[in-house]
């Protein structure tokens, strides 16, 4: 299989035959034969569509696609034949992979890769030209090693996985069923671990592995590093971005979804379905409770116990009133200091002044900030 190769288009389906297989209901008389995705403006005919935001239903009267995926609400906003379902852009997602399937799995060992002795290939397996599958490694049924590949002892692929091209498995480290990992990804390097010794370091030998479970999928060129002394674990169904690093003995739960750039720094726990935004940094040693929403940008530096959204950073402003306000962030702690001791002394006033008491009298003045 030439993985590099994109998604086919399907001959056509119609939709009906979608609505059968992915539910929701069809409304309108006709019954148009489906053979591609398009968005509503740049849609053509024979191509589905879909409107997922209120703010797109203007483009609606002037879509040129054959059908379109809306939610109850927009049931009436379109004479064009609809599914109308609960969740419009998860349903086009699903219809997108029925109608631009990927391409087959073609079982083999190209004649320019190099498998070693002892290796493991499932016959209806692919190996790509250049790759290499050392002794100990296992790759499962109809799985997929691209061009350029390298899986190290012991390394194991699971059924129906695709490694793109250029990925590093290292030794050990197992992947579970119908993942993805796209080019350039690095699965089990060692971690940044050194001990400090008399101004020089001493390197920590890296001696887990890194375990991924079943469904996920890894972005180009993201860097996984293998634990220690625990092993690093990605549970079934997490979504990576591109370049990603994940530190050693970090723990990711199922489902989490984690955009590109974002920085976690070993042991650091992290919790199921939870969503972090781009370039996010997580310090090491956290722990990140299930269902915690990270925006873009965004600094964790204590552990959350909690679910909900954190944010911290400050958004664009002109450059003259940044440089005013940080010139005043400088001197928050004796700001702080300075409305405490402000508000201490007015409760004292008005408690005096309830009690019939004669207001105390100012305080010293104080230097300014």
């Amino acid at each position: 299989m030439a993985v590099s190769q994109p998604p086919r288009q399907s001959a056509g389906i119609r939709l009906s035959e979608l609505v059968g297989r992915l539910g929701g209901e069809r409304v309108g008389a006709d019954d148009p034969l489906l053979s591609g995705i398009g968005s509503l403006e740049r849609a053509q005919p024979g191509a589905l569509t879909f409107l997922a935001h209120a703010r797109y239903r203007t483009h609606l009267a002037a879509t040129r696609a054959s059908a379109v995926i809306v939610g109850g609400g927009d049931r009436d906003a379109t004479a064009l034949p609809r599914v109308v379902v609960a969740n419009p852009y998860a349903w086009y997602a699903r219809a997108a992979q029925l109608l631009h399937p990927a391409p087959p799995v073609e079982p083999g060992v190209a004649a320019s890769a190099c498998v070693e002795p002892g290796a493991q290939i499932d016959p209806s397996a692919h190996v790509g030209p250049g790759a290499f599958v050392a002794a100990g490694a296992r790759v499962a049924a109809r799985a997929s090693v691209g061009p350029h590949c390298r899986l190290f002892a012991g390394a194991q692929l699971g059924e129906d996985s695709v490694l793109v091209a250029g990925v590093t498995v290292y030794a050990g480290c197992c992947i579970g069923a119908r993942a993805l990992v796209h080019a350039g990804a690095v699965i089990g390097a060692d971690g940044f671990g050194f001990a400090p010794d008399r101004g020089a370091w001493v390197k920590i030998p890296h001696l887990g592995r890194v375990l991924i479970g079943d469904d996920v999928e890894i972005g180009a060129n993201t860097t996984i590093d293998r634990g220690t002394p625990d092993d690093t674990v990605i549970g079934d169904g997490v979504k990576l971005d591109n370049l990603i690093q994940v530190g050693h003995s970090v723990q990711i739960g199922a489902h989490t979804v984690i955009a590109g750039c974002v920085g976690i720094a070993g042991s650091a726990r992290i919790g199921a379905g939870c969503r972090i935004g781009g370039a996010a940094g997580i310090l090491g040693h956290l722990q990140i409770a299930d269902g915690v929403e990270v925006s873009p940008f965004t600094l964790v530096t204590r552990s959350i116990a909690e679910p909900g959204k954190l944010t911290g950073y400050m958004p664009a402003q002109p450059h003259e009133r940044w440089l005013h306000n940080a010139a005043h962030v400088r001197h928050l702690a004796r700001m702080a200091d300075r409305i405490n001791e402000l508000e201490a002394r007015l409760a004292a006033v008005e408690r005096a002044a309830g009690a019939g008491d004669e207001p105390l009298p100012p305080g010293p003045a104080k230097g300014t900030n």
